[in-house]
């Protein structure tokens, strides 16, 4: 079984034309590797909290230059001490590896 940590280390790969969306199945296994996200239709979510906007703003920048560097960008809905994070992937409207991978990968910055 894939642990936490190998999400981590998995790179994206383009998903557009050559990968179908993951199975229920599929999705079950990797969302249960990942703290506390939470799957909606063809969408993965989680809210994180912080003390503060600086502390908000500082992890929404991490969330964008990691999200640059993967090329699969999530969509963002920031507060004061709020920033929900949602993957899809909307080139094949539904849920790839490149959403688990990411999303591991911004739980990770909060753990390093």
């Amino acid at each position: 079984m894939t642990t936490f940590c190998d999400l981590t280390n998995k790179k994206c790969k383009p998903c557009e034309g050559v990968v179908q969306p993951l199975s229920q199945d599929e999705i079950n296994i990797l969302i249960k590797q990942l703290d506390s996200w939470v799957q909606r239709d063809q969408i993965i979510g989680k809210v994180y909290e912080f003390k503060n906007y600086y502390q908000t703003m500082a992890f929404v920048n991490a969330v964008a230059w990691l999200s640059h560097r993967e090329d699969h960008h999530p969509d963002l809905s920031v507060s004061y001490n709020k920033c929900h994070v949602e993957y899809s992937t909307h080139a094949i409207q539904g849920l790839s590896e490149n959403d688990f991978i990411c999303a591991a990968k911004v739980d990770a910055l909060l753990t390093a």
